[in-house]
């Protein structure tokens, strides 16, 4: 696994990007006093409510809640993972993304990513090469004619980048391994072939071929459809250095360039997403000859809510389904709707959009069974509980794969389901009713959550973070005055927050607001945060350093007043000890001098 990529670097690579420029290369934006605005493109808007404060170098849309910073805007609009966009952004200014060295880091030496960026060079020239054989070769009538009977249109088939790999053995070798250097990266790739004699030949011959695409869009493998002979159907690449079938899906580098995807349809074959594509329904993607794996699921979770996975209605259909099932549960997390859609026995997504049509099938999407139905349906069948035994081996085959859940939610839900299938539901909602009862007992009744410091009567510690965020260096200028920590054991709500926040803008009085968010991308309330950003205070620069002190005044005040409180009513009840009567004697003085 590749080095972290240093916070500095980060922070540097913020500093040097104007955010309007990022957004407005890809959504267009117009001035609305000193900042921008436009239709958000993240939901569906007739008048514009996303905003974008070049001061601030952050973006908010107040219909939908969409924020961040530039990185963010990547990440959600060119559908990127975190590390892709910081490559993206570091592209754009012309600069090298480093590494940490340390334990499990590798360091890509220049020659290791140029050899990275020739292989997929040299994998973009073969898919042109197949596209312009198809078109060209003598033999490719029988490709042609195969595609035009699945019903494919010469526009599909240009989107999708088929081609036709020539049955000559060494047809693509003579074409590229002019020297032997170049026949070396061709056998590194797995598309030429040597055997125990030293004689090579294509890899691919007579095939109709598919480009598989990286989440990033490089080329990294194909997939190949026999027209007739023996051997498989579907022929894929072989691992290599560039490509990982495990971790790479058909199609959905296309599905991250759709806007506003209502969801993901997960289909078993190349043709099934290229005829999905062709009636319009552009969010399907298939796994390459593997069932779907821990890793798909994770990806595929990451930036998608709904998960569709779709299979044929017959047995191996459903035993598919069910791999699917046991590689999803660890991944799973809550917010993300797993189902699963069976189509009638001889059916697929192809043939089934062609005689239904698209509304027809995207009606039967929505209907899919979510994934408790599934789970339950399927381990009903093996083991019924119309009898003690049968309650026991459905618990002893259900709860180890409920235990494996990501999501704390996701595995009350499915716990629930079983209690109730095996008799224990009264168990279980007591059990979790006492649960309940002690966390909210435990919890002190001044404290609370950071989402509900809107009811609370704490304005000044909301005051104060949201003065952070925008003025960084204020912890730095008013240190002499104003340290959080002198409010520890007050059970403010909020104040952890606020303390983490302080404890890393002194230690970077000049970071800016972006900066900041950044470093918190993976604090617990970093998109209470970003909402936080966006709400007026009123109050001038000039004014910031002044009201940010007033408000750690009063919270000191209410502070010293809770801690005189607590104090004196257990004087009546018990005698203080000495250390207890000079901090009430303090805290008296205190406030009589604040005062």
């Amino acid at each position: 696994m590749a080095g972290k990529i240093p916070r500095e670097f980060i922070d540097d690579l913020l500093a040097r990007t104007d955010i309007v420029e990022i957004v407005d290369s890809r959504v267009r934006l117009k001035k609305a006093g000193k900042n921008y605005s436009a239709c958000c493109p993240f939901h569906n808007e007739k008048s514009p409510s996303f905003t974008v404060a070049q001061d601030k170098q952050f973006y908010h849309c107040f219909g939908c809640g969409a924020h961040g910073n530039a990185i963010s805007f990547l990440m959600e609009f060119d559908r990127l993972e975190f590390v892709e966009a910081i490559e993206e952004l570091a592209r754009l200014h012309g600069l090298e993304v480093p590494r940490e060295q340390g334990i499990g880091a590798r360091n890509f030496s220049p020659e290791k990513k140029q050899q990275t960026e020739s292989d997929y060079q040299l994998m973009e020239k073969v898919t042109r090469f197949f596209q312009h054989q198809l078109k060209h070769h003598k033999q490719a009538a029988g490709a042609v004619e195969y595609l035009k009977k699945r019903g494919l249109s010469g526009e599909i088939v240009k989107q999708w980048e088929i081609g036709y790999a020539p049955p000559e053995w060494d047809a693509l070798l003579s074409t590229f391994g002019n020297d032997n250097q170049v026949r070396k990266q061709l056998i590194d790739l797995k598309l030429v072939n040597q055997n125990d004699n030293g004689k090579q030949y294509d890899f691919f011959r007579d095939r109709i071929m598919f480009p598989i695409r990286d989440k990033r869009g490089r080329v990294c493998g194909f997939g190949g459809r026999i027209l007739e002979g023996n051997g498989p159907k579907y022929l894929n690449s072989p691992e290599t250095r560039i490509f990982h079938k495990g971790y790479e899906l058909f199609g959905y580098h296309h599905t991250r360039q759709q806007r506003n995807l209502p969801r993901i349809l997960i289909v078993e074959g190349y043709m099934d997403v290229v005829a999905l594509s062709q009636f319009d329904i552009q969010y399907a993607t298939a796994a390459l000859g593997t069932a779907t794996t821990q890793e798909h699921m994770t990806m595929l979770m990451r930036s998608n809510q709904e998960i569709v996975c779709c299979y044929d209605g017959d047995r191996a259909g459903r035993d598919a389904a069910w791999r699917a099932v046991e590689n999803a549960l660890p991944a799973l997390k809550d917010g993300v709707h797993l189902k699963f859609l069976f189509l009638p026995d001889g059916e697929d997504p192809d043939t089934m959009v062609r005689k239904v049509g698209k509304e027809a099938f995207e009606s039967l999407i929505a209907d899919a069974a979510p994934l408790s139905r599934f789970f339950f349906d399927t381990l009903l069948k093996q083991h019924p509980v119309g009898t003690p035994e049968g309650k026991v081996a459905l618990k002893s085959a259900a709860q180890p794969l409920i235990d494996q859940v990501a999501g704390e939610q996701q595995k009350q839900m499915l716990q629930e389901e079983l209690s109730k299938h095996v008799g224990e539901y009264d168990r279980f909602k007591l059990d979790r009713d006492i649960r309940d009862a002690n966390d909210r007992a435990q919890k002190p009744n001044r404290a609370g959550t950071f989402d509900n410091m809107k009811k609370s009567r704490l304005s000044p510690i909301r005051m104060m973070i949201r003065l952070l965020l925008e003025h960084p260096g204020l912890a730095a200028d008013c240190a002499d005055s104003v340290q959080p920590s002198y409010l520890a054991g007050s059970g403010i709500a909020g104040l952890p927050v606020l303390q983490d926040l302080f404890a890393f803008c002194e230690q970077h009085p000049n970071a800016s607001t972006a900066m900041v968010l950044e470093n918190f991308r993976d604090h617990p309330h970093s998109v209470t945060l970003g909402k936080m950003l966006m709400q007026e205070h009123l109050v001038s620069e000039e004014d910031a350093a002044r009201v940010y002190r007033d408000s750690f005044a009063r919270l000191l005040d209410w502070h010293f007043d809770s801690r005189i409180d607590q104090l004196l009513s257990k004087s009546r009840i018990e005698a203080l000890s000495d250390s207890e009567k000079q901090e009430l004697t303090l805290l008296m003085k205190e406030r009589q001098a604040g005062r």
